[in-house]
């Protein structure tokens, strides 16, 4: 049985929160969604991305990636749907990454710049790639750590939900031992807290949710410039 905080916070800096999450143990899943685009059309499509896809696997009984692909692919189309019904949405996309409960062992699908962390003992492991300019681009051109954090180009998607009627979901199967802990987070945590910080943050002795409050707190400290979201999952 797995225990499970989810926890979303503005930030510093922005006016609203276009991130989302789901926090769903009955469906065994767990979202995270970060909005993009004006006039809270990223507020929308964060929220639509979430919604759809707990509504696709609550309709069948079937839990495997080919299953969690489709609900990801079905909630691109419906982002796209609601972004060509109305003009104010047009552009509107998101980030997603989730884990699916199968029984067995978990199921981790993204798209982004949203992560999935394993906490096992005491190490961190970043289990997703982000699908960025920075990762599939710069540093395959041997553009140093120091430069791609200040690149004009840092900020930029490869990949994400409602940029198209194609997607390209990442989804791997996940092991997650009795005594491991699961993160889910927007780049709003990770973008502006070292690694080694949320570790140490969620090696703490505490609850989840006292974990979770203290992962946005990090973030707030360090300038809080995007929406910071952060989901906990315990086996």
């Amino acid at each position: 049985m797995l225990s499970s905080f989810g926890l979303s916070d503005l930030g510093c800096v922005r006016t609203n929160n276009e991130d989302s999450f789901l926090v769903d143990p009955e469906l065994g899943l767990y979202v995270v969604a970060d909005g993009m685009g004006g006039a809270e059309a990223g507020e929308v499509a964060s929220q639509i991305a979430v919604q759809s896809v707990q509504s696709f696997l609550k309709s069948t009984s079937i839990r495997d990636a080919d299953t969690l692909v489709r609900a990801i692919e079905h909630a691109n189309q419906r982002i796209l749907d609601a972004a060509n019904n109305d003009p104010r949405r047009k552009g509107m996309g998101t980030t997603l990454v989730c884990l699916l409960e199968t029984g067995g062992d978990c199921i981790v699908a993204n798209v982004g710049d949203s992560r999935a962390w394993l906490l096992q003992g005491e190490t961190l492991e970043q289990l997703t790639q982000d699908q960025s300019w920075v990762n599939e681009v710069g540093r395959p051109l041997g553009i140093s750590e120091e430069n791609l954090r200040v690149h004009p180009m840092r900020h930029v998607l490869t990949m994400a939900l409602g940029v198209g009627p194609d997607v390209r979901v990442q989804v791997f199967p996940v092991e997650v031992p009795p005594g491991s802990l699961v993160l889910l987070s927007s780049d709003g945590l990770h973008g502006v807290v070292p690694e080694e910080e949320i570790r140490e943050t969620l090696l703490h002795p505490i609850s989840l949710e006292h974990r979770a409050h203290l992962l946005i707190e990090a973030a707030r400290a360090a300038g809080g410039p995007d929406n910071i979201t952060v989901v906990l999952i315990q086996h």
